[in-house]
């Protein structure tokens, strides 16, 4: 099914290469301070830059096709529209019969039969993730009026790994400042290296996003199959090519003992705090006041101009396959924004289901 969401539902429709992707966010609160201007700077955030990614020339331009008027949402569902400009579908063909290594060519078609789209990978392509994070936009505005913030950064990109301990507020500042959105600058450099580097090999990347949600307030969860970490792993791993989704010490905790990995409480300024994280701001699939601290794995871009083995459909015989066109040899940056957003929707709903949340704003 292509809806996710209790309270808040999001729909999404579209493809990659049909005439635009988009998606219905039903269960806004009416009232809420949104511009099409916020909306479109999330969405300018998941563009790659020109040097690590697809050289596609023109921006994903964001339409809100209904649910907000003179910048607050009315209380009917927001629509939002971003049309494809600049695809080529001429090269996707031979796929139907060859299928690519890593894609879900064959398992699409072996689904769908011959009526499945594989222009551009179709539903199953990375571009349904530009009205996820449209969407992600608005929840982060809903987020907001609880005091409610999420950040997200580059923690690991291939073989480069981000070792130290990051917070909120400097990632914020310093991810959105560079293409491969890491938090630290000097690491920066060395990832976007490794990137040329693996693209001069006609090979890719893969990586580890690591997320932040600051502010949560003890509570947020609906055990037992709507845990926090139930509902936010679904959306996570929706999300085209992800692999892995981990929370607090996830599995590293597997190698400690519980008197490392247990997280002691203490009082801080009046209120219950944990001296350490492991458990990633969530128990018992309740948030617990800490910071909610998730890590998801990325494999690398299955899009490789190699040449790869492959099997031809038709024939039912063995061949090669090489693919043309173009592709990022690392979506781990592009991931970022998309991550944050994905987060961002699961947590506004679970509020609104706690009433954490104002149903209205008036």
């Amino acid at each position: 099914m292509n809806t996710i969401g209790t309270l808040l539902r999001l729909t999404l429709f579209g493809s990659s290469h049909g005439p635009g992707v988009g998606c219905v966010l039903d269960g806004v609160p009416a009232g809420l301070e949104i511009t099409v201007e916020e909306i479109q700077r999330e969405v300018d955030l998941r563009r790659p830059s020109m040097y690590i990614g697809t050289p596609r020339a023109e921006a994903d331009m964001v339409e809100v096709l209904a649910g907000v008027n003179d910048s607050r949402t009315t209380g009917a569902p927001v629509v939002l529209f971003i049309a494809n400009r600049d695809t080529d579908s001429s090269k996707y063909e031979r796929f139907r019969t060859v299928p690519r290594p890593g894609h879900a060519d064959l398992t699409a078609r072996n689904k769908y039969g011959d009526a499945v789209d594989l222009r551009g990978g179709g539903q199953f392509s990375g571009r349904m993730t530009a009205p996820v994070v449209a969407a992600g936009a608005i929840a982060k505005a809903m987020l907001a009026t609880a005091g409610i913030q999420i950040a997200a950064y580059t923690q690991q990109l291939g073989r480069l790994v981000d070792e130290e301990e990051r917070y909120l507020r400097d990632v914020r500042r310093t991810s959105k400042e560079n293409p491969v959105r890491a938090a630290d600058p000097g690491l920066a450099l060395e990832m976007v290296n490794e990137i040329m580097a693996a693209k001069e090999e006609g090979d890719s990347l893969g990586g580890v996003v690591r997320c932040l949600a600051v502010g949560l307030p003890m509570g947020v969860g609906e055990p037992y199959f709507d845990s926090l970490e139930s509902e936010l792993a679904k959306m996570l791993f929706s999300i085209p090519g992800v692999k892995g989704v981990e929370f607090g010490s996830g599995f590293r905790g597997a190698g400690m003992r519980g008197s490392e990995n247990n997280d002691q409480f203490i009082i801080e300024d009046g209120e219950v705090r944990t001296i350490t994280n492991n458990a990633g701001g969530i128990l018992g699939g309740i948030s617990n006041g800490m910071p909610v601290d998730i890590r998801v794995a990325f494999k690398p871009t299955a899009s490789i101009s190699r040449e790869q083995k492959s099997v031809d459909l038709e024939r039912m015989e063995d061949t090669t396959i090489k693919i043309e066109g173009r592709h990022d040899p690392c979506i781990v940056p592009r991931g970022v924004i998309v991550v944050e957003a994905a987060t961002a929707l699961v947590l506004a709903d679970m509020c609104l289901r706690g009433d954490f949340i104002a149903r209205e704003h008036r």
